[in-house]
């Protein structure tokens, strides 16, 4: 896997404190994602931050007028890059090493992620910022699962994702028409929590990383896996793996400090360990 800080990457990686902002950095081709070396930039910038114990959060982002376009239609068109090869198996891996990796690598990222949808969220964009944990748009944004609209199907696992952010009803409306709708009309549905004038979007997106960042880093990646595994698995099992879990934390230096602070009626001075 390429380390994005060798040469230039499809993924910008800047990090201010204990929040990483991760940019995706094709603005000419809207950010699509076009090429297996796009899907390994991807990925490595979220292993380099998921390995940083001094990271807390990631943002999620796009340079220019698009968070992400999706897939690469010409390159669907040439046979090339992360669609279409040149024969029915050789399409199916290709889907299964490239793109359906990336969304594996999001799904088990144990870092908070918060998407800062800049502009166009379409198809594989879409499914990206479903993947993480909060997102926020800009006024100017624009959604839609168009697979269907190009006589395909979500072949990054959206039919999984989609449902698990909106809804059953509201996924089978997106997937089913690939209709675009606006960043009012996704707030509605409940794909995003906020919706702020563009100049104001990552600021927005920074003030709420660094109310997650407040918070004891080793509780914050135990809580985000805690809520994905709560997304498929039954009840009794999370339960156990609450237990297990709390009992990790019970004994870190940030519960006793969480703790004193409160009873001391001070603010609390977090470590991370």
């Amino acid at each position: 896997m390429s380390d994005p800080t060798t040469r230039e990457s499809f993924v910008r990686y800047e990090q201010d404190g204990r929040v990483v902002t991760l940019t995706l950095n094709s603005p000419t081709t809207r950010n699509a994602i076009g090429s297996a070396q796009d899907c390994e930039d991807i990925m490595a910038a979220l292993a380099r931050a998921e390995s940083d114990e001094h990271i807390s959060c990631i943002v999620l982002t796009g340079e220019g007028s698009a968070f992400s376009a999706g897939g690469n239609l010409k390159g669907m068109k040439d046979r090339k890059g992360i669609g279409r090869l040149d024969t029915p198996i050789a399409t199916r891996n290709n889907y299964r090493r490239g793109v359906q990796a990336v969304i594996r690598r999001l799904w088990d990222c144990e870092l908070p992620m918060i998407a800062a949808i800049n502009g166009h969220a379409i198809g594989l964009g879409l499914d990206l910022a479903c993947l993480c944990d909060m997102r926020v748009a800009a006024d100017s944004a624009k959604f839609a699962s168009s697979f269907i609209k190009m006589g395909i199907i979500p072949g990054d696992g959206g039919a999984w994702v989609l449902p698990r952010t909106v809804g059953l009803a509201n996924a089978a409306e997106l997937i089913l028409t690939g209709d675009t709708m606006d960043a009012a009309a996704a707030q509605r549905m409940g794909l995003v929590s906020q919706v702020v004038p563009a100049d104001q979007l990552m600021a927005t997106a920074k003030a709420l990383a660094a109310r997650v960042v407040a918070n004891p880093a080793k509780g914050l990646r135990l809580a985000k896996r805690l809520l994905r595994e709560g997304q498929q698995q039954r009840l009794s099992d999370v339960l156990e793996l609450s237990a297990a879990f709390q009992a990790i934390v019970h004994e870190t230096e940030d519960h006793a400090e969480a703790v004193d602070a409160f009873l001391e009626k001070r603010a609390p001075n977090f470590t991370g360990r």
